[in-house]
């Protein structure tokens, strides 16, 4: 009971304060339910870039793997700052100079309309397939384990986490319709603070029982027991070889952190570039600390349970955080779950509903519809791909290497080729819109034929790098022959205040340097 009463009286904290906070805000306008008005400040964006990238499919995912593979898992997170570094200096000044509601904005302007909307429909498309249906079923894990919601309703366990999974995008889909970015945001920042409280907790009370009393003598002993698992360094056989991290793996970074318009459209909400930059550093911070959350648990379950749940791994983080929180601290980690779930759920919701409205529907079905209009559509589109990811949910179960690696594999599909092109675009002058297009289509199906029919025997991160390149010879030698225009982004008039962050050289060298230093202290 006192864990039920726990979940409903956060969660309900949260949906209060977000109401309050919203009450006077002009959620009709474009910019207010796209881009929160464009007054999000660096704490804020920084909490809803945590909390738009730290899902279940992170908490259960990632330490399923962990459990499995040891920290050499740990190169997703952290290589994160060196990414969110280059967003800070570089992207996202051009974007805000632009004044871009949407990143296929941009590619219009580099390239032509038809790139534009071919991305569009991609990313909305990506958000679907992959991204959603995964939250939704990691996070019907984590509260059927919690709440056995199976046993209280009578009906099976499959049963019951349809039941979860239906209830959760129900609730996650009005955050995003009914409150656009803005509800999205506030609500990330509580439950941000939530996730990193009730995150840390998880392996601090564990380490602290493992250790009679004592932390550090509890780490020695998950250290001692497995000391194989503290390895940043992976083999070329490997889950996540060390090699990936030079190939494939810092295109995909690059393009999370710097091009996702789940992740981006938080800084293009920003009031100036100064908050904009705050943000994406203090989210580089947190990134640097978030494997104690998302990483460090899964060793410790592995210290619990042994091996003896290596066929189910993704149901280690939940039978971790049932053995060592007490029954009143698990109701309040449910509720951080919770809102983790619905932080990406309605995020990403939002960023499909902002790409359709302004890329797609403003520019191919109704060109004169006002911003009433385009916020009304995208309402009704949050709804309709809501329902679909719902549906699509159960059919993630059972992936063989974790639900966390099937994400990354299922994201390379999109991540990689739209990369190709928007790093062309930017670095590039020559590349032209028949090029871009050329290497979105190469791309697309490459990918799809080696990893997923072909299956070639080559790690899937490599797989991105190799891809990337051929894109870019494609560009080039297409280009050559369908020349296109030029474009040069400092002809437009921005929108805000472009005045950047003093200390932002400062924290960048830093995240750069402790990221570094990471490899050097745990390789071995």
């Amino acid at each position: 009971m006192l864990t039920v009463v726990t979940f409903v009286g956060f969660t309900a904290f949260v949906a209060i304060y977000v109401w309050w906070k919203l009450r006077k805000e002009p959620l009709d306008s474009k910019d207010g339910f796209f881009l929160g008005g464009r007054s999000l400040t660096g704490v804020v964006i920084a909490g809803s870039m945590l909390l738009t990238n730290i899902s279940t499919e992170h908490l259960i995912g990632m330490n399923g793997s962990s459990y499995k593979n040891g920290f050499i898992i740990i190169g997703w997170e952290v290589t994160s700052a060196i990414a969110l570094v280059v967003a800070a200096v570089y992207f996202v000044p051009r974007y805000l100079r632009m004044g871009l509601t949407t990143i296929p904005e941009y590619l219009e302007k580099r390239f032509d309309g038809t790139t534009r909307s071919a991305v569009a429909l991609i990313l909305v498309i990506s958000f679907v397939i992959t991204l959603l249906p995964i939250v939704l079923y990691t996070g019907a894990i984590n509260f059927e384990s919690i709440f056995n919601i199976s046993e209280v309703l009578g009906v099976s366990k499959d049963q019951g986490l349809w039941i979860t999974v239906v209830a959760i995008g129900g609730i996650g889909s009005m955050y995003a319709i009914f409150g656009g970015l803005k509800a999205v945001a506030v609500s990330d920042t509580i439950n941000g603070y939530g996730l990193l409280i009730g995150g840390i907790l998880v392996p601090v009370i564990a380490l602290f029982s493992i250790g009679d009393g004592n932390i550090i003598t509890g780490l020695t002993k998950v250290y001692e027991n497995a000391p194989e698992k503290f390895n940043v360094i992976g083999a070329k056989d490997s889950v996540m070889p060390f090699g990936v991290l030079f190939t494939g793996l810092i295109i995909n970074q690059l393009y999370f952190w710097g091009m996702n318009q789940t992740i981006v459209q938080r800084a293009l909400g920003a009031k100036n570039l100064k908050e904009a930059q705050k943000g994406l550093l203090y989210t580089g911070v947190l990134k640097i600390l978030v494997p104690i959350i998302i990483i460090l648990p899964g060793v410790i379950g592995f210290y619990y349970f042994g091996d003896s749940m290596y066929e189910n791994q993704d149901h280690v983080y939940p039978a971790l955080v049932k053995k060592v929180l007490p029954l009143g601290m698990a109701g309040f980690f449910a509720a951080v779950v919770m809102g983790a779930v619905l932080s990406t759920f309605n995020s990403v919701l939002n960023s499909a509903a902002t790409i359709f409205s302004v890329d797609v529907y403003k520019r191919h079905i109704k060109k004169d519809a006002d911003e009433k209009r385009l916020v009304m559509v995208g309402r009704a589109t949050s709804s309709i791909l809501a329902f679909f990811a719902i549906l699509s949910a159960p059919l993630v179960a059972g992936a063989p290497d974790g639900l966390y690696q099937l994400l990354q594999q299922l994201n390379g599909i999109f991540f990689i080729p739209i990369a190709s092109i928007m790093l062309a675009g930017f670095f590039v002058k020559r590349i032209s819109a028949t090029g871009a297009k050329a290497a979105l289509v190469f791309g697309l199906l490459f990918y799809i034929i080696t990893t997923f029919i072909l299956k070639v025997e080559i790690h899937f991160i490599h797989v991105w790098g190799i891809e990337f390149v051929l894109n870019m010879i494609i560009m080039l030698v297409v280009s050559h022959y369908y020349p296109g225009k030029t474009f040069d982004y400092r002809s437009e008039a921005p929108l805000i205040d472009m005045k950047g962050w003093r200390y932002t050289r400062h924290l960048s060298v830093a995240l750069v340097t402790i990221t570094i230093l990471i490899y050097i202290l745990l390789g071995r």
